[in-house]
């Protein structure tokens, strides 16, 4: 059989390529050339300086995000509710960068930390919920993303709407963006939130694995009556775990706050990134590297997708599809895990 810790590793890597080999399948009976349509999408990526940052501004928000709900997943939590959170973690930073006065030392961490805050406070509600009442976190979490969507709207709408269906724009001193990295990638809307990202994997890393209220948070989620029985105190674990992945969450929405947009504007519809980070942190085995390199992943494949579009007129849905096979082969582990055995010299590595 092969051997367990080798098993997160591989999970991933078959996935991606079972499904790039079904994606190809799928051209085919439509009609389309896999190979020009794959080609394309490397030079998507790859092709450009342009395209190259426009990837990692993709995959900056995703990494927050699945960090949000890798950070729950690891306490025994499913936190589905990181796209509300990213909504009103987006909106408290672009208020905090319109609003405030001050220089950027000041002005951009407490935008960011605005917008962590209003995430933890936004996952402490379903928290508490799950605490005192053993109300399901996944039902109020779900519940909580339409909250925020039209909450949020309706902030914009009442007090800080301008022409056009959005916010004024962020003063400077709050912004994440550089003109040097616009000139370094051609354009591109690359900003220093990927510094930020990364920060905050390291921070989850060693919160969960550094620390004593890691372990105990940990603990509750392997078992919450064993946990209890030896001390620990289960709905204040509860509580805060879900207060920490809303916190990663409402800093993935100041990525778009204040980097991509740098504003606000009313949202028809969900972002989507907080539901991409679910993907991620699954295709990430929820570990802070693997979730690093699985939304640098999907940055590439929603970023490639367009030259996909373009260059071999391929529909840009067949890179959705393509990602919804990766995570059904995930999620499909066990046939993942037999399809590897089968391919490893006498079912060993």
């Amino acid at each position: 059989m092969m051997k367990g810790r080798f098993f997160p590793i591989l999970v991933p890597v078959f996935s991606v390529i079972l499904g790039l080999i079904i994606g190809a399948i799928i051209m085919l009976v439509s009609g389309y050339d896999p190979i020009a349509a794959y080609g394309a999408l490397v030079t998507g990526v790859f092709g450009d300086s342009y395209n190259l940052g426009e990837t990692v501004r993709t995959a900056t928000p995703l990494i927050l995000s699945g960090l949000a709900v890798a950070f729950a997943f690891r306490t025994g939590l499913f936190n589905i509710g990181v796209e509300g959170q990213v909504l009103v973690g987006w909106l408290a930073s672009v208020y905090v960068g319109i609003s405030l006065d001050a220089p950027m030392v000041i002005h951009l961490p407490l935008a960011i930390l605005a917008g962590a805050l209003a995430g933890a406070i936004w996952g402490v509600i379903p928290g508490l919920l799950k605490a005192k009442f053993k109300v399901h976190e996944v039902i109020t979490t779900i519940m909580m993303n339409y909250i925020a969507l039209y909450g949020t709207n309706g902030i914009i709408r009442a007090y800080l709407l301008q022409p056009g269906e959005r916010t004024k724009d962020i003063k400077s001193s709050a912004s994440l963006g550089s003109a040097f990295l616009g000139e370094l990638t051609e354009g591109s809307r690359m900003h220093y939130g990927l510094i930020v990202a990364i920060i905050v994997a390291v921070i989850m890393w060693f919160i969960l694995w550094k620390t004593t209220t890691g372990y105990e948070l940990r603990a509750v989620g392997f078992n919450q009556h064993a946990s209890q029985y030896a001390g620990i105190n289960v709905s204040k674990n509860i509580i805060l775990a879900m207060a920490i992945s809303g916190a990663f969450a409402g800093v993935a929405g100041t990525m778009e706050g204040l980097g991509t947009f740098q504003y606000m504007s009313i949202n028809n519809a969900f972002t989507g990134v907080g539901f991409d980070g679910i993907a991620v942190s699954l295709l990430g085995a929820n570990g802070s590297i693997g979730i690093i390199v699985a939304a640098f992943l999907f940055g590439g494949l929603k970023q490639g997708a367009l030259e996909m579009s373009s260059a071999a007129g391929v529909p840009t849905e067949l890179v959705g599809i393509i990602i919804a096979l990766i995570i059904f082969f995930v999620a499909c582990s066990y046939l993942v895990h037999w399809l590897t055995n089968r391919f490893t010299k006498g079912g060993k590595l």
